[in-house]
């Protein structure tokens, strides 16, 4: 009888063990795998705030180690930070919005030593045109760079650089930095050359595969969580038209700005629908990137954001970037005297926010 029940708690046990989430590369560093797990688990607890370039300059600074305009309005730093490769792939010192790549770097190593969570994306540029990633002028361009296609040698040039910069960020013992990736996103749009109109669900998909397979099986790079990121869709069906695989996704995100008088009946159905998926699939939910364009909102993060989002469990939500020179975009984030501070204030105290101080 005792036999038989240490048999069965060690089965318990098993089970208990085996129930615990685990990210989609079966290969993912322990790191990595702690991240997919608190992530998850943090879900249950609140929505942590998250800020692109926070670390990198705000709207009157540039590269100060431990300053972000947030922490300027409310005493305390996003849980989530940001940050944009785009120009990387053409071997240059800084990226596409301005920053040099060894301060990413270093803020990578910096927000993880502190305890945030550091996201990448990737704008790059369209190999067939030669612009921008913003370039739409052809709709064969993923299919260029796919196995076979007149690009697909460039495009693995590009990837050897992302794979350099990858394996460069390890904390200071030597051990890779979990990241956050997220290519391809607002796939559902047409602005960027791997839109909806400018290729077929199946290269889309194709192009997810390949990427993925080739940073983990012939680059042995285990340290990154993919992110899968959306702009506005209606429907499930929508969502998931040109979703990947479970194997190759850990986050399931979308993109959505305050563009229009919808925006948050359209935020609350989006949060709704991918929060029930990520669910189904043990995956972590997120709104990836968020922001008013026009900066003039008083009460926006209390009354467009955090009305619209209390009741689902979603891990983060991200706003872009506060440039730092104020004429090229609007700055998205809080800052000392935006109209919106007292507000984002109101935000920062409220339980369900979660920032740097709540994730320790």
């Amino acid at each position: 009888m005792k036999n038989l029940l240490l048999i069965l708690l060690c089965c318990s046990g098993l089970i208990a063990q085996a129930a615990k989430p685990e990210p989609s590369d079966p290969k993912a560093t322990p790191e990595a795998v702690k991240l997919y797990q608190k992530m998850l688990k943090l879900e249950s607890k609140g929505m942590m705030f998250g800020h692109q370039d926070a670390f990198a300059y705000g709207t009157t600074w540039y590269a100060q180690e431990g300053r972000s305009d947030v922490k300027d309005v409310c005493g305390d730093h996003p849980a989530i930070i940001g940050w944009e490769l785009g120009h990387l792939e053409l071997g240059g010192a800084y990226s596409l919005d301005s920053v040099y790549f060894d301060n990413i770097r270093k803020g990578v190593n910096y927000a993880n030593k502190i305890g945030a969570i550091n996201t990448i994306s990737w704008h790059f540029r369209n190999l067939l045109t030669g612009g921008t990633a913003w370039d739409v002028s052809s709709n064969k361009t993923v299919a260029s760079i796919l196995p076979g296609g007149e690009k697909h040698q460039q495009y693995l040039e590009y990837l050897d650089k992302l794979v350099s910069f990858m394996l460069s960020l390890k904390t200071d013992e030597g051990k890779y930095i979990p990241i956050l990736f997220r290519p391809f996103h607002e796939h559902t749009g047409s602005w960027f050359w791997w839109g909806k109109n400018l290729c077929t669900v199946d290269e889309y998909k194709a192009l997810w595969r390949f990427t993925v397979n080739y940073l983990r099986n012939q680059k042995n790079i285990h340290h990154l969580l993919f992110s899968y990121s959306t702009d506005r869709f209606a429907t499930a069906d929508e969502y998931l038209e040109r979703y990947p695989g479970d194997d190759l996704i850990d986050l399931l995100g979308f993109d959505l700005y305050d563009n229009g008088p919808d925006y948050q009946t359209t935020l609350s159905n989006c949060a709704r629908i991918v929060t029930q998926i990520a669910t189904q699939k043990g995956k972590i939910a997120a709104v990836t990137e968020a922001g008013d364009p026009t900066g003039k909102k008083t009460e926006w993060w209390t009354k467009a954001i955090l009305e619209n989002l209390r009741q689902f469990n979603l891990s983060y939500v991200l706003v872009w970037r506060n440039s730092f020179t104020k004429t090229k975009d609007v700055p998205f984030g809080p800052y000392k005297g935006s109209p919106s501070e007292q507000d984002f204030v109101k935000f920062y105290n409220d339980p369900k926010t979660l920032f740097l101080k709540d994730i320790q």
